[in-house]
C-alpha cells in the first residue's frame, strides 16, 4: 500500500529548547505504528505534531514538513487536518454530553443534519468499537457516567465518526485493567484494516502484540524503526536492546 504520511526533517522546540530533533519517518497506509521510548523522550510531542495540535502549545516552534499523501499539513485548513487525522488521548476524554450527542456532535459540525443518517454513523461506529451492544439502550445516558474502558471506546468510536485516514492514540490504556486494555487492543487491530494507526505505549508487551512497526524514540530522536518483529528480536542499535531489556526507561 506504501506511505500515506511522510515525515521530513520534523523538529519541535519549546522556548527555544529542542523537544523534537530531525525525524525523517514514513508511516505506512493500514498498519499499526507503535512509538515506545521512555518518559519525557518526545513521543507525545511528536504525535500532536502529526495533526497540528501542537501548535496549540504556548511557544512552540516547528521545523520540517509532514506529507499526508503527498500533501504537506502546514498548507492544509487545520480543521481538515484534524478531520483526516483524528487523536485519543491518556486519559477518557467524553464531551459532559449524551453517548448519542458524543458520537454525532462531529458529523453534525461537519454538515450531517440527516437524522437517518447520523442514527447509522452512531450504530456502525459504536459496533466497531464493540460498545454498541453495551449502551444501544441508553444512548441517552450522560457519557461521562459510562466506566473507564467504555469511555475510552466512545472516544475512539467518536473520532472515527468524521471517517479519518489516521487514527493517532497517546497510551489509550494505561489507566485501563487488562480486560478493557484486551478489548482495545482487539479492536484496534480489527481497525487496522481500514485505517492506519499511530499508537504511543509505555506497554512493550502491546507494541509486540498488536503493532506492525515500532519507531523507539530517546531524546528526541528516533533511535530505530522497523518492522516490530525485527526491532525486538534484533535491534540494530544497543540503546534500543538496552531499553527492550529494562536496562532504562
Amino acid at each position: 500500500m506504501g506511505a500515506i504520511l511522510k515525515i521530513k526533517n520534523l523538529s519541535v522546540d519549546f522556548d527555544n529548547k529542542k523537544i523534537i530533533k530531525n525525524i525523517n519517518m514514513k508511516i505506512e497506509e493500514k498498519k499499526i505504528t507503535a512509538i515506545i521510548g521512555p518518559s519525557g523522550c518526545g513521543k507525545s510531542t511528536f504525535i500532536k505534531s502529526l495533526n497540528r495540535m501542537i501548535e496549540e502549545e504556548k511557544n512552540s516552534t516547528i521545523h520540517g514538513a509532514i506529507l499526508l499523501n503527498g500533501k504537506n499539513i502546514r498548507d492544509m485548513d487545520k480543521e481538515q487536518v484534524r478531520e483526516k487525522i483524528g487523536m485519543v488521548f491518556q486519559s477518557p476524554t467524553p464531551f459532559p454530553l449524551s453517548i448519542y450527542e458524543n458520537m454525532t456532535y462531529a458529523p453534525v459540525y461537519y454538515g450531517i443534519k440527516d437524522k437517518k443518517q447520523l442514527k447509522l454513523i452512531v450504530e456502525e461506529k459504536l459496533k466497531i468499537a464493540g460498545l454498541y451492544e453495551e449502551v444501544k439502550h441508553d444512548l441517552k445516558m450522560k457519557a461521562t457516567k459510562l466506566s473507564g474502558g467504555q469511555q475510552q471506546r466512545l472516544c475512539i468510536a467518536r473520532a472515527l465518526t468524521v471517517e479519518p485516514e489516521i487514527l493517532l492514540l497517546d497510551e489509550p490504556c494505561s489507566a485501563l485493567d487488562i480486560k478493557n486494555t484486551a478489548n482495545i487492543e482487539e479492536m484496534l487491530m480489527k481497525l487496522s484494516d481500514i485505517y492506519t494507526i499511530i499508537i504511543v505505549t509505555h506497554n512493550l508487551s502491546q507494541a509486540k502484540r498488536i503493532a506492525d512497526y515500532t519507531a523507539f524514540m530517546l531524546n528526541g530522536e528516533i533511535v530505530e524503526y522497523g518492522k516490530t518483529e525485527e526491532l525486538f528480536e534484533s535491534p540494530k542499535d544497543i540503546r534500543t536492546k538496552q531499553y527492550i531489556d529494562g536496562s532504562f526507561g
